[in-house]
């Protein structure tokens, strides 16, 4: 599994935190992902809409997979701060 694309999502639009691309492995990628923050807790991972319905669901298994892919390529985005000695 590797994120090919991550994109953080600006402020002020709901709980989405980001929008990625990733190669689930060799034969199957897929575009335009946006994960979520669920209020009870834990991260909920869309697929893009095609005539008002869904193009594609995730089991539980494979959300935590791709959550915590995702969200270890977003931290990797951010700037190092070095603390001052």
């Amino acid at each position: 599994m590797q994120i090919l694309r991550i994109t953080p999502e600006p402020p002020g639009n709901g709980n989405v935190i980001a929008r990625f691309d990733i190669a689930l492995n060799d034969d199957i990628r897929l575009f335009g992902l946006r994960i979520t923050e669920r209020t009870a807790g834990g991260y909920s991972i869309y697929g893009p809409n095609a005539h008002g319905g869904r193009t594609v669901t995730f089991s539980y298994n494979l959300v935590d997979q791709m959550a915590r892919a995702a969200l270890a390529a977003l931290e990797e985005q951010k700037p190092h701060v070095k603390a001052a000695a």
